[in-house]
């Protein structure tokens, strides 16, 4: 009889990796189509940039491996990293951060380890740290929904502006961003935390132009509504289990009651908290990585808790307003000591019974 071992990820659902890859991509197109009605085209030619780039340096690294190269590509996980990336790239970036985002996440953070089963970081979200860290300018550009914003912005007006920083007409990355105030606007966790930061209350806050509802809910809303019907469809066809995301949403709510009810003009709501980042999307398809989460369920619970715990603390005490990338790195380095205290027993494995057994024997003997 023979013995085969693979990498992960494992399912107990009988489906292949690349069917399991594209079923996830298939599961952000919600989350996507949302993103880019409110906007703009720029999400989707970041994708477009980050899929190629992706799989050219896949495929090159493989060939200096000397590995399988039409194997490796044809798993999807490779477009996968880059989707993730690409959908969490602001529109207006130019378009060399998302190649040097997607290289280093194939080439660095995941091939370096080994490839696909061997990285300890989740690869696009240790990409998305090292663009923020060393690009804040580029990585912070944001555009206002299409309803708000000054200029009106086509097609070739995205694509100028990320290949040049400058729309057909002229208009500066700047002045594009700008909303119908004039004012280049920032995104509701950026504006909340700016204006706690200048003493403000959240009423004052809430009252800037970020939170105009549209059609009964704020575009950002609307889009972690749209990834959350995605999620929804992973947990149905069971290519998820519910321990990460709903312990991570819930560890999060948690703690931001807590400190809701104790002081509700400086801490913002856990429904504020849950729908204004990406928060839900990270939930769902980044924190949910098999490869570089807790394998356990009891571990998952306790991974999933702990990066809603770190969300909120960078969130409130950080430097950066979302947190998503940085909480999942944190928690990708404790996933060994999750697992090694989390690990379930083997079928039929008694403790003390073992102990009692040893004992007996060594006496007898």
């Amino acid at each position: 009889m023979s013995l085969f071992m693979t990498s992960s990820p494992h399912q107990h659902v009988k489906r292949s990796t690349a069917t399991i890859m594209r079923l996830v991509m298939l599961c952000t197109v919600p989350g996507i189509a949302a993103q880019t009605y409110f906007f703009g085209w720029g999400t989707l030619i970041h994708v477009a940039i980050a899929c190629t780039v992706a799989v050219v340096t896949e495929a090159c690294i493989l060939e200096l491996r000397k590995r399988n190269i039409e194997l490796a590509i044809k798993d999807s996980s490779a477009l996968l990293t880059a989707l993730l990336l690409a959908i969490s790239i602001p529109p207006f970036a130019p378009w060399w951060v998302t190649v040097i985002g997607s290289f280093f996440a194939i080439a660095f953070v995941k091939q370096l380890y080994g490839g696909l089963g061997f990285n300890l970081f989740n690869p696009a979200m240790a990409a998305y740290v090292a663009l923020l860290v060393s690009f804040p300018v580029q990585m912070t550009a944001w555009t206002p929904p299409a309803q708000l914003a000054e200029q009106n912005q086509s097609m070739m007006d995205i694509i100028s502006i990320i290949f040049t920083q400058f729309s057909e007409e002229g208009f500066s990355v700047t002045q594009m961003r700008a909303g119908i105030d004039g004012f280049t606007m920032a995104t509701p966790l950026d504006e909340v935390k700016t204006a706690l930061n200048h003493n403000q209350t959240l009423t004052e806050a809430f009252s800037a132009a970020q939170f105009t509802s549209i059609n009964g809910f704020n575009p950002w809303t609307w889009v972690s509504l749209s990834y959350l019907l995605g999620g929804l469809v992973l947990l149905q066809q069971r290519v998820i289990s519910w321990h990460i995301p709903l312990s991570m949403l819930g560890g999060l709510v948690v703690i931001a009651s807590v400190f809701y009810l104790v002081d509700a003009d400086h801490f913002a709501s856990p429904v504020f908290h849950l729908v204004s980042g990406s928060m839900i999307m990270g939930a769902f398809f980044i924190a949910t990585d098999p490869v570089t989460a807790a394998t356990s369920n009891k571990g998952r619970i306790i991974f999933g808790a702990s990066i809603g715990l770190w969300v909120y603390i960078i969130r409130n005490w950080g430097g950066y307003p979302d947190a998503i990338a940085f909480a999942v790195v944190i928690m990708n380095m404790a996933v060994p000591v999750i697992d090694y205290y989390t690990k379930p027993k083997a079928y039929g494995h008694d403790k003390q019974r073992t102990h009692s057994l040893n004992n007996q024997n060594g006496g007898a003997e």
